[in-house]
């Protein structure tokens, strides 16, 4: 059989790198797939969509997900099993930044199961996949025939002494400060997340603009690479019963004032508002006969649609929010430290309807989290979990562990924070950040980064400088040109809105961010007044937290454990670890303390780590005895370990024996040492001399006794 001709398209990134999209080759009974190489990395993309909906799905069930075979790198998975199982969180963050990039371009009438699978089968460190990922997905939906308003592709931006970069290598990163994926068409913004080391509003704005000039090209890539393989006529489909005009405009006409009127009270209680607004239709659908005509799923999405047209025009025209607030109003806050008296650290941070309990965790280098990935491994000091139960938002669901938007959000507070960490060669510890969502309604993502900067403070982690978070929200009308910016957004007006952006930082700049636009042409002033606004919001935030602790605590709490780094040679490693272990295990037991011992480039560096002073102040004496060197002239409190006919062997510090010859006792001649020492007596002794061949030590008692007068 005959190999099959590939299509293939290349393109260059601004830095020269080439870029290779190829079909017609892998997966050809899928309906679109197609392979992405940069350098040695290759990533296969595979689309299938089924050709009719399910019964009653008036939705996109759309699944994206992205894999990285540890094969690429040449590695064997670890644990029992061998193989790769669940998706990571990284795998399953990576998916969810293609998922949000592809999800909004697809028709609105389409509701067919879809599935997106990108592996990654070969990798390279100078070129990172999921960098790529989002353009694989596209290009393998370009070539099929599914609907799709694209193509869209993805870029990360790095930046490096002031220098824009798309898609650094590994290495690059290490010294970024910027690390954001930006998506997008040809024409527009579609999604954007990241981290940074505290930069401006405008120079986020730049980046965006950077990476939409890269997109573009590849874009039109994918474009040229469906033409030449054969572009397909999209396929038809009715997944959705037909508009019936005369009952839309029945609902509409009938039902669209009293929505506004209800969108217009300015109602704080969601729950109280979501009553008004089912009563308006409850109240239809109640006076139907039972033998009816009117189709009642087509009434239903009509009335969704009046309710969402009322909000969005009662909030243009109004220039107020649903719960009454101005459009760049924060709702109130109030927070509390030290709320849980056995935690390390701990806060309770309440804006509005959401509210995070949110927990600080010291633990030792035992406790960091390991990460056994294909291109990612090694060892993570800070942790930060975020859980969102069912009764935070009044429902009852079976708590099944964390979903792919629990991952997410808790990643995004993860990036906000880690920016204004102490160093590990600052602060040893390892760091667990759990915020529990015990009520949500409007970006609890952001409620988790001012709850855990709070508990970190009660926690005496000394944070470089506070960080605050805001979700922010836009509603527009391109025929009328109005617009509106909001800050602080409720989960309604999330829903019914044109763009979802959460941003947090520090006084000085941005940290992290978190960007989906739901409508296009969003221009660059307009994003830099929702920023701006976004600042405001932030400051205001920031000083409400302020209120609560205005600084990390001075110490830690008594129940927090103490951990001190210390720094040894590399010839000293084995004399605390001891012959099997025995030294540093007779150490951890008589102290209580926990002591790891790691090798570094430099040399060496002993963790200890202890639930009080104490003990810690104990173990901390025992290592520094055994790593210190000793000094000639120095005077030490010596134990005599054996007794030799030619003088006594005296221990001057842990390990370390020296020899007190015979000579050296006393003024007077000793002719033997019985009666004189005795083993286990404890000495003044003084160092007189190190043999430099051997490193044997020579101590002296008399130097430190009178020396007795002559006789005349």
């Amino acid at each position: 059989m005959a190999i099959p001709q590939a299509t293939i398209k290349k393109f260059n990134l601004p830095d020269g790198r080439e870029v290779s999209i190829q079909t017609g080759k892998l997966a050809k009974q899928a309906d679109g797939a197609v392979e992405v190489r940069m350098g040695n990395t290759m990533l296969l993309a595979t689309v299938v969509s089924n050709k009719e909906a399910k019964e009653g799905v008036d939705f996109l069930p759309l699944s994206v997900d992205y894999q990285e075979k540890f094969a690429s790198a040449g590695k064997i998975p670890g644990g029992f099993l061998k193989r790769e199982g669940k998706l990571s969180d990284h795998e399953v963050l990576v998916s969810r930044l293609v998922d949000r990039a592809l999800r909004p371009l697809f028709p609105d009438d389409y509701h067919a199961d879809t599935q997106m699978f990108i592996q990654l089968f070969s990798a390279d460190e100078d070129a990172l996949p999921d960098s790529l990922a989002a353009l694989a997905a596209s290009a393998a939906i370009a070539v099929s025939d599914i609907p799709f308003a694209g193509p869209i592709s993805e870029v990360r931006v790095g930046r490096i002494d002031g220098k824009m970069i798309i898609n650094p290598t590994k290495d690059q990163m290490k010294i970024s400060d910027i690390d954001m994926i930006i998506a997008a068409t040809a024409d527009n913004i579609m999604m954007v997340e990241g981290e940074m080391k505290e930069i401006s509003e405008g120079e986020m704005v730049e980046a965006i603009n950077f990476a939409h000039e890269a997109i573009k090209i590849q874009c039109q890539a994918q474009i040229e690479l469906a033409q030449e393989f054969g572009l397909k006529e999209k396929r038809e489909y009715s997944h959705e019963e037909e508009d019936d005009t005369v009952l839309e405009k029945e609902i509409t006409d009938k039902y669209y004032d009293q929505f506004y009127k209800i969108a217009s009270n300015g109602l704080a209680d969601k729950h109280e508002r979501a009553k008004l607004f089912k009563e308006v239709s409850d109240a239809y659908f109640d006076a139907l006969p039972e033998e009816h005509e009117v189709n009642t799923g087509l009434a239903k999405k009509y009335f969704k649609a009046a309710q969402k047209k009322a909000i969005r025009n009662a909030t243009l025209e109004t220039r107020k929010r649903l719960d009454g607030r101005a459009l760049d109003e924060i709702r109130p806050i109030w927070g509390e430290v030290d709320y849980l008296p056995s935690a390390h650290g701990s806060a309770v941070f309440t804006r509005g309807e959401t509210q995070s309990l949110t927990t600080v965790t010291l633990g030792t280098k035992l406790d960091e989290q390991m990460i056994d990935g294909a291109m990612h491994a090694g060892f993570n000091k800070f942790i930060l979990h975020y859980n969102f139960p069912g009764f935070s938002t009044g429902e009852a669901k079976p708590n099944r562990g964390p979903g792919r938007r629990e991952v997410g959000h808790g990643n995004l507070a993860m990036r906000a924070i880690k920016q204004v960490l102490p160093t590990p060669e600052e602060l040893p510890y390892t760091i667990r950040v759990v915020s529990d969502i015990l009520e949500s309604n409007g970006s609890s993502s952001m409620a988790t980064v001012c709850a855990g900067i709070l508990a970190l403070m009660d926690a005496g982690i000394p944070i470089k400088a506070p960080v605050s978070g805001i979700a922010m929200g836009l509603i527009s009308d391109p025929k009328t040109g109005k617009y509106a910016i909001l800050s602080d957004i409720l989960g309604d007006e999330d829903h019914i809105g044109d763009m979802d952006f959460k941003v947090t930082g520090t006084e000085k700049g941005i940290t992290a961010c978190q960007m989906d636009i739901k409508v296009d042409g969003l221009s660059s002033e307009l994003m830099m007044e929702a920023l701006n606004q976004a600042k405001a919001g932030r400051d205001h935030i920031r000083n409400e937290m302020l209120k609560v602790i205005s600084a990390p605590r001075e110490d830690y709490k008594p129940t927090a454990p103490r951990v001190v780094n210390i720094e040894i040679e590399r010839e000293m490693i084995g004399a605390v670890i001891g012959p099997g272990g025995k030294v540093v295990q007779e150490i951890q037991k008589t102290t209580g303390a926990t002591v790891v011992i790691e090798e570094t480039e430099k040399g060496g560096k002993i963790n200890v780590f202890a639930v009080n002073k104490e003990s810690l102040d104990k173990a901390v004496s025992w290592i520094k005895g055994i790593v210190a060197k000793p000094e000639v002239g120095e005077v030490y409190d010596g134990k005599v370990k054996a007794i030799q006919p030619y003088g006594a062997f005296v221990e001057i510090m842990p390990g370390k024996d020296g020899l007190l010859h015979i000579s050296e006792i006393k003024w007077e001649k000793v002719e033997s040492l019985e009666g004189v020492l005795e083993i286990g007596e404890e000495i003044k002794v003084k160092l007189i001399d190190i043999d430099k061949k051997t490193g044997k030590l020579r101590l002296s008692r008399k130097v430190l006794l009178p020396k007795p007068e002559k006789a005349e």
